[in-house]
């Protein structure tokens, strides 16, 4: 991984802060020092206080951080929120991450996707390939264990990271994503991480908010039962479940509108 990184000259990394991505730009910036700066997107898809987090990361590796403002909810193919929604969204991002990395003479733009995120159904995946998007995990053949394993030996504090997705991966396809939705999510996510809940997923399905956890946060979710409740009903959610099958990746793939 070191020694790819080391053949592209100069890059900007695309940093969420997660735990992908925040390995691939600690390698990057020991390989090639200032010549790989860290670029963040920024839009109403992403969690409250992840940027937050990104900027202490970067500030932590001594890294220049960019965040560039992307603007996918103004794109009614991403509003659609068909299968392929993150075709445009991923669009957009590289778009505008491979213009500033051309306007700072940079060689390549470089992303986290790691060897499992492969078997994975991915449409951005189409769009970072129309970009010229390298993955050095992928090239490395990392997978997840790995790379988590890699970054707590470098001290990395996201090695134990829970995953991320975006604020739109919480809404059904075929249910068109607007701005409320999204608010109604993080709102109600940031409430349940305020608790103590480290995975949380709140799928959206129109009047009803679906919580996922995992199941050691079970009992944690269930003692809080009343005002996580009282608290989503003032969000707008006339009905509030806990998933028995807990917090799962992709739960919401086999629903569509009106189911």
């Amino acid at each position: 991984m070191r020694r790819n990184i080391a053949g592209v000259e100069s890059c900007a990394v695309a940093f969420s802060g997660g735990v992908d991505s925040t390995l691939v730009m600690r390698v990057a910036h020991d390989v090639l020092g200032d010549r790989a700066i860290a670029v963040t997107a920024l839009s109403e898809s992403l969690p409250t206080g992840e940027l937050e987090e990104a900027s202490d990361l970067a500030s932590n590796m001594g890294v220049r951080h960019v965040v560039l403002r992307t603007f996918e909810t103004q794109d009614q193919n991403y509003l659609a929120n068909a299968p392929n929604r993150c075709y445009f969204c991923k669009t957009e991002m590289y778009t505008r991450i491979t213009e500033f990395a051309r306007a700072e003479g940079l060689a390549t733009v470089l992303d986290g996707l790691n060897r499992d995120d492969l078997s994975d159904r991915r449409p951005g995946r189409a769009a970072a390939i129309e970009h010229g998007v390298i993955s050095p995990l992928v090239d490395a053949n990392l997978d997840k264990e790995e790379v988590r394993a890699l970054s707590r030996q470098f001290g990395l504090p996201t090695w134990d990271k829970p995953a991320l997705a975006c604020l739109s991966s919480r809404i059904p396809h075929g249910t068109p994503i607007t701005l409320q939705a999204l608010t109604q999510v993080d709102r109600a996510e940031t409430f349940l991480r305020k608790l103590g809940v480290r995975q949380v997923r709140v799928r959206h399905l129109g009047a009803a908010a679906r919580i996922e956890v995992e199941p050691r946060d079970f009992d944690l979710v269930r003692h809080h039962e009343s005002e996580i409740g009282a608290h989503l009903n003032k969000l707008g959610f006339a009905e509030v479940v806990l998933d028995p099958e807990g917090y799962r990746p992709g739960s919401l793939h086999s629903i569509t509108a009106g189911v």
